[in-house]
């Protein structure tokens, strides 16, 4: 078998390797034609305003950011504070460098859409690629240096596990921040945008005549691209951190089992750069099946790959125990085959809710026909349906890798699905990129036949990013339900501990205990409390931009007859201050809900009950936010393909009666899809790493 620091260069390596793809086609794009003056000047407004936009985020942020450092060093030490700081920049530098390449890629489309479908895939697919390899390639780098410089270092196990749960904590404050953030810019954009421009000026959607028509399209840019680079950056990071930390408990002896889930994810970085080859058109020149060839290229090339990586980490025919728990290498690796299935189908059902193509989006666009509560009705609808199979899929994940490897084995399935987020996330930037392409491509005036290339791209993207969520949110569940696991083990090894405050104490998490009911309640309540929170503040940003933009149409009357410009920095820079103002409270629920929960308790009934009753709070927050999020994300995407497949020409197309209802159950399924549900993913992993750092700090 390989030794463990040998495998830490190799693993080390393909993180570098990931950057270095990245700047490569990140050349590749900014070689090719950015189109005509207009083009440039368009896309010129957009790079302005996301640049403002995350430059006034970030400084923001740095500020809740750099008082959390200093929390957090005092608490345990410099090199838990530096691996705090680590896993906060990475993620913030991942998601600005996407929106970077975004912004630069959008314009790009356009120009490419003139040549060939082909051609305009290509740039998006490409700074899709960009973002995905670089936020892979970051997390896992952060995480592979610095546990190479805490082993170096000779430092104590739990301050190696203190350090690295820190990163992941880093990493999952800043992403709920900017998918927060991000959402409530994009969809108050959005949202005042239809309201006013489609449905009471019966514009179209990209008309240069909206006011909000740029902020609309930096709102894509900030949200989807940055702000699901930021999520899948802290998911990654904290699936790897919580299943090393995993590890450390099992098997203290046996360095390669702390370094099998990081050599995971660097073998998946390799099959994700081969798979972005195979994104091309066949014959029948669908999109979408030139995506999906790229992610099952992926797919199959990675279970290929670790086969022979877990023999030569762990050993195939090895035989391992903990727990009373025996399982071999080979058991191992068929966890790591289960999650890479999970993942493929948690993608198909998700694009099944969401797709123009599939019975739940044709009929909440058939409910259009009979009015505005009926779509809403079917739209609300369909979301619920949508959280039953993904549920059952999860289900049988976890029995079937609790059954080879109980709950590291569960642990490994998850970590084999985060190793795909290099190709995943390449799907899900690809996205913003043609909804911005199609976007210049109708304020450049460009010939209907580039429009038509880039609403076939952009169909196709929206898709993408329905399905990219839902990848997201199945994974974030397992992921949180690792770092459950990591909390009640934790507990175990804390109560053998001579040092630990916690010797000889056994915590219950029984359900005749009242206080564990309490904190399954708590915990369940939080991500509806959350996603109250962020649908209202994208309620209020949306009304303000439907106010300003009637204000323009009627203070600037030219604006309708296409003689004068409107106004699109002073929505630009409302929206910036509405989304940051809104973003901070419900931001803090998931860090200070936990640490307030536990004071009540232990003031309540002592420190057995409330470590109990945080327990339970972990686990309610989990099944609850499993839910609303996949509830939300596949709701709203399928609201809004239905839009889309109405202004594609059924029932009676754009402009018809129908067409309205659409637009108002697009105006709902927005904050669902877009703000609220996807904000719950980090929302529920950072809950749980919160109990975990405060676990630590009780414990001493």
């Amino acid at each position: 078998m390989t030794s463990s620091i040998e495998l830490l260069y190799l693993i080390i390596f393909t993180g570098i390797l990931a950057v270095a793809y990245s700047y490569l086609l990140s050349g590749q794009i900014l070689a090719s034609s950015a189109g005509n003056e207009k083009m440039r000047e368009i896309a010129g407004a957009i790079q302005i305003g996301a640049k403002a936009y995350l430059n006034r985020q970030y400084k923001t942020i740095a500020i809740v950011g750099l008082i959390v450092l200093i929390i957090v060093t005092y608490f345990f030490n410099i090199l838990v504070g530096i691996g705090y700081f680590i896993g906060a920049a990475l993620s913030g530098i991942a998601g600005y460098v996407g929106m970077l390449i975004s912004v630069q890629a959008n314009v790009r489309t356009a120009e490419a859409s003139r040549k060939s479908l082909q051609s305009g895939l290509t740039i998006a697919f490409k700074s899709g690629a960009i973002t995905g390899l670089l936020v892979a390639g970051l997390a896992l780098l952060s995480i592979a240096i610095y546990y190479l410089i805490l082993v170096n270092l000779n430092s104590e196990s739990r301050d190696i596990i203190n350090a690295l749960v820190a990163l992941g904590f880093g990493a999952s404050l800043i992403s709920i921040f900017a998918r927060l953030g991000g959402g409530i810019f994009t969809k108050g954009a959005d949202v005042g945008a239809d309201l006013v421009g489609k449905v009471e000026a019966g514009i179209p959607e990209d008309d240069p005549r909206n006011p909000a028509v740029i902020a609309d399209n930096v709102g894509d840019n900030v949200g989807d691209c940055a702000g699901m680079a930021a999520d899948l950056f802290e998911t990654y990071a904290v699936t790897i951190v919580a299943t090393m930390v995993l590890a450390s408990i099992f098997f203290p002896d046996i360095s390669n089992m702390m370094v099998y889930p990081l050599a995971i994810g660097g073998s998946c970085i390799i099959t994700s750069i081969i798979g972005t080859w195979f994104v091309r058109l066949g014959n029948s020149k669908n999109i979408m099946n030139a995506l999906y060839k790229g992610f099952i290229a992926t797919a199959v090339l990675s279970l290929l790959i670790l086969y022979p990586l877990t023999n030569a980490t762990l050993g195939l025919n090895e035989n391992y125990s903990y727990s009373n728990i025996t399982f071999s290498g080979f058991d191992l690796y068929i966890c790591s085959v289960i999650g890479l299935v999970i993942t493929g189908l948690i993608i198909w059902i998700t694009e099944y809710y969401t797709g123009t193509n599939f019975r739940p989006v044709k009929s909440v666009a058939k409910s259009s026909t009979t009015g505005h509560g009926t779509n809403v009705i079917q739209g609300l609808a369909i979301s619920m349906e949508a959280t039953a199979v993904p549920a059952l899929i999860i289900v049988v994940g976890i029995i079937s890798t609790y059954n080879f490897a109980g709950l590291f084995g569960i642990a490994i399935a998850v970590t084999s699905m985060l190793a795909l987020t290099g190709m995943v996330v390449a799907l899900d930037a690809y996205g913003p990129v043609t909804d911005n392409a199609g976007g210049i491509a109708e304020m450049s005036k460009l010939p209907k036949n580039v429009r038509k290339t880039t609403d076939a791209l952009d169909a196709v993207g929206n898709t993408t990013k329905a399905v990219t969520k839902g990848y997201a949110i199945g994974s974030a569940g397992l992921g949180a339900l690792v770092l459950f696991a990591a909390y009640t083990e934790d507990i175990k090894y804390y109560s053998m501990d001579k040092t630990s405050s916690l010797y000889q104490m056994e915590v219950s998490f029984d359900l005749s205990n009242p206080y564990v009911v309490i904190g399954l309640l708590i915990g369940g309540l939080l991500p509806y409390l959350f996603g109250s929170m962020g649908m209202q503040a994208v309620g209020r940003a949306g009304g303000a931009v439907v106010v300003e933009v009637r204000r323009q149409f009627k203070k600037i009357p030219g604006i309708m007859k296409g003689k004068r410009k409107p106004d699109y920095g002073r929505l630009v820079d409302l929206l910036t201050k509405a989304a940051i103002k809104e973003m901070i409270t419900p931001s803090l629920l998931p860090v200070l809900s936990p640490i307030v929960l536990y004071i009540i308790i232990l003031l309540i009934a002592g420190k057995v009950a409330a470590l109990a009753a945080l327990g339970a709070m972990l686990l309610g927050v989990i099944v609850t936010g499993l839910f609303v999020a996949i509830s939300m994300t596949a709701g709203g995407g399928a609201w809004d393909n239905a839009k889309k497949y109405i202004e594609d020409g059924n029932f009676g197309g754009k402009g018809s009666e129908a067409h309205k209802a659409a637009v108002t159950g697009d105006t709902v399924g927005d904050p669902y899809k877009d703000t609220a549900g996807p904000a719950v993913n980090p929302m529920i992993k950072i809950t749980n790493i919160v109990a975990l750092l405060l676990l630590s700090i009780i414990a001493h």
